[in-house]
């Protein structure tokens, strides 16, 4: 995350209460996670950027796949989350940097280099500044590297009322925020429970991790109700804005109509990758389009998964 003014919400807390579920299995799915988006069995020799690191989980899993990691996040409780992550896992590991940091400082991501995977999930559309964080990140990637991301979809109206909803409940006394959860997860989840309940389980999938990724379905929902500063993009305006700074398109994950996100994986030129055009600050005026011969999952993803 990074700064922005007005009403925030505090993702590090949320993630605190997320350590206490970290276990073997969840850390095993987000391994399988980045082994299938990276299409790559092992991370060993390559270096790996976490922007936005949150609970920690996914820097665990670049770290046990033998990735160098270095981790940030401007939320210090996220930094904390991701600090006890390494202490509980992997106790002085040289091979791992946790550090507070901002995306939007380019500045101090000139400092760190560039890395052969840049990893920012869910991250770049809470900073306040979108393209410009993701222009940060893609100066990240080495030549020749990847560069994994998740961005909100755009909606249109919808993404509209999801700011506003965003914004009342970080303006709202913690005691009175149930007001606005509470109906958010009863129209989210209710199909999910009630068809459940006809097998005789009506929470079966919520003690489930969410989404394939080792996540919380809990944790998700509140980040998803919390999660503000919030924009959102069309996934061709996030495949236009890397493709003209060197990037091609290696996979694409579209949520569709949902309101969940669109994942991404690009690869760098072998060439210096190219910035500094002006971001397009107007996603719902770029083409809504999926390059041709790109990699796609079809299967739309949990609306609450962030």
């Amino acid at each position: 995350m990074s700064a922005a003014t007005g009403a925030r919400f505090e993702f590090g807390k949320n993630w605190s209460r997320f350590l206490e579920r970290v276990d073997e299995q969840r850390i095993g799915e987000a391994e399988a996670s980045l082994r299938d988006w990276l299409e790559a069995d092992s991370l060993a020799g390559r270096s790996f950027l976490d922007i936005g690191s949150g609970s920690g989980l996914f820097s665990l899993a670049a770290r046990r796949l033998g990735a160098t990691v270095h981790s940030f996040d401007y939320d210090s409780h996220s930094v904390a989350c991701t600090a006890e992550l390494r202490r509980r896992y992997r106790p002085e590991d040289a091979g791992w940097t946790v550090e507070r940091g901002d995306v939007l400082d380019g500045d101090y991501l000139a400092r760190l280099g560039r890395f052969d995977v840049v990893y920012s999930w869910g991250v770049l559309h809470h900073t306040g500044a979108m393209w410009r964080a993701l222009q940060n990140a893609t100066s990240a990637v080495k030549p020749g590297g990847v560069l994994y991301i998740a961005i909100y979809n755009d909606q249109g109206w919808r993404s509209r009322v999801w700011r506003v909803v965003k914004r009342t409940y970080n303006l709202l006394p913690g005691g009175l925020r149930w007001l606005v959860l509470g109906p958010v997860v009863v129209q989210q989840k209710w199909r999910m429970v009630v068809h459940d309940a006809r097998r005789g389980d009506p929470l079966r999938r919520w003690r489930a991790n969410a989404g394939g990724r080792g996540m919380s379905m809990w944790t998700d929902l509140v980040d998803w109700v919390g999660g503000y500063p919030f924009e959102v993009a069309a996934p061709g305006a996030v495949v236009a804005f890397c493709e003209a700074r060197g990037f091609r398109l290696r996979r694409l994950f579209n949520a569709g109509a949902g309101p969940g996100c669109n994942q991404f994986t690009f690869e760098a030129a072998e060439t210096t990758v190219r910035a500094g055009a002006e971001p397009m600050l107007d996603s719902r005026r770029a083409p809504r389009r999926q390059r041709p011969g790109a990699a796609t999952d079809r299967k739309q993803p949990d609306p609450t998964s962030i």
